[in-house]
């Protein structure tokens, strides 16, 4: 009988299976569809994205979708890749990179894992610096998405309330509150657990640590026992803030997950999925540079669903649709 049903029912289905597996907190969107069997960005040539073109941001300008993803050469090097489209699967690429390493925190490692988000007529890039030694949370601003003006490193590593080593991936929450920005955001405790972390700012350039241990801790004997990341910018509902983020378990297999924090205070935690919602299940997603990796960074809305997009197996760029409930 299931195969004659519609594509609709199907998804209310396993959207009710999900919603039972993961108690009652209400989610803004379904459950999740491969809108491709074959990736929408895969490395070509033999130049700046030979090895891998992975991990993506995305935003709409305008009636396009732009995605940054990040390149890296056959040496190692990652760069920024640029591409744009109508549908929001079949991109157009730019041939040459918009941000490039340049900066002394970037040199030889490059620009890596960017994320993004809008305010006003500026765009907010959150990016890993890679210098073969350090990594480090760094912020850009454009306005066109394609030139940019750094900022420089903005959670420096080795520093903080927690973090004993590396800072990564920006999720800057699209809204003020309470007065300030806020960002999710990676680090490393003592026990050598990546754990997500939470800033403050006032100016969206400036960055304090807002809690004293990691806002999203990893959970043992989960899909997220070794490392709890921030994905997307989150999206901000009444109900909360649903942060959408990569867990990786024991054998380092990267999973989907979704975390809900407190509409009116981002340092409470008040659910998350027992469960992932999202898992490697492509070859092109178990086999790659890291094997094993669905690794979500982009999410736009267009025409009654959300877009995530993700990197598979940190060689490729995958998307996937749900349908937006509320």
């Amino acid at each position: 009988m299931l195969r004659f049903m519609p594509r609709k029912l199907l998804t209310v289905l396993a959207l009710l299976v999900i919603v039972a597996a993961q108690g009652s907190r209400p989610l803004p969107f379904g459950a999740w569809h491969r809108l491709s069997k074959a990736p929408v960005i895969a490395p070509r040539g033999n130049g700046w994205e030979a090895a891998g073109t992975f991990n993506p941001a995305v935003i709409i300008r305008g009636d396009k979708t732009v995605m940054l993803y990040r390149a890296q050469d056959k040496q190692g090097t990652s760069r920024l890749g640029y591409a744009e489209s109508k549908d929001g699967v079949h991109f157009t690429r730019r041939d040459e990179p918009v941000l490039s390493p340049t900066e002394a925190y970037e040199k030889d490692g490059g620009v890596e894992d960017p994320r993004l988000v809008q305010f006003g007529e500026t765009y907010y890039l959150t990016y890993t610096g890679y210098n073969k030694k350090d990594a480090q949370l760094c912020l850009a601003t454009s306005t066109d998405l394609i030139h940019w003006d750094r900022k420089g490193v903005i959670l420096p590593a080795y520093k903080g309330n927690w973090n004993v080593r590396w800072t990564k991936s920006g999720a800057i929450v699209p809204e003020k509150i309470d007065g300030k920005y806020w960002m999710y955001f990676l680090g490393t405790t003592a026990d050598n657990k990546d754990q997500g972390g939470l800033a403050s700012s006032t100016d969206l350039l400036h960055w304090t640590e807002a809690t004293p241990v990691p806002a999203l801790p990893v959970r043992p004997g989960h899909f997220d026992s070794r490392v709890a990341e921030p994905g997307p910018a989150p999206i901000i509902t009444p109900d909360g803030i649903v942060l959408v983020y990569n867990g990786a378990d024991d054998k380092l297999v990267y999973r989907t997950g979704i975390a809900i924090f407190d509409r009116n205070d981002p340092r409470k935690l008040v659910w998350r999925s027992d469960e992932p919602i999202f898992s490697p299940e492509k070859d092109w997603e178990k086999v790659g540079q890291v094997p094993n990796v669905v690794f979500v960074e982009g999410m736009v809305k267009q025409a009654g669903r959300y877009l995530f997009y993700y990197g598979g197996a940190d060689t490729y760029v995958g998307v996937a649709d749900a349908p937006i409930l509320r």
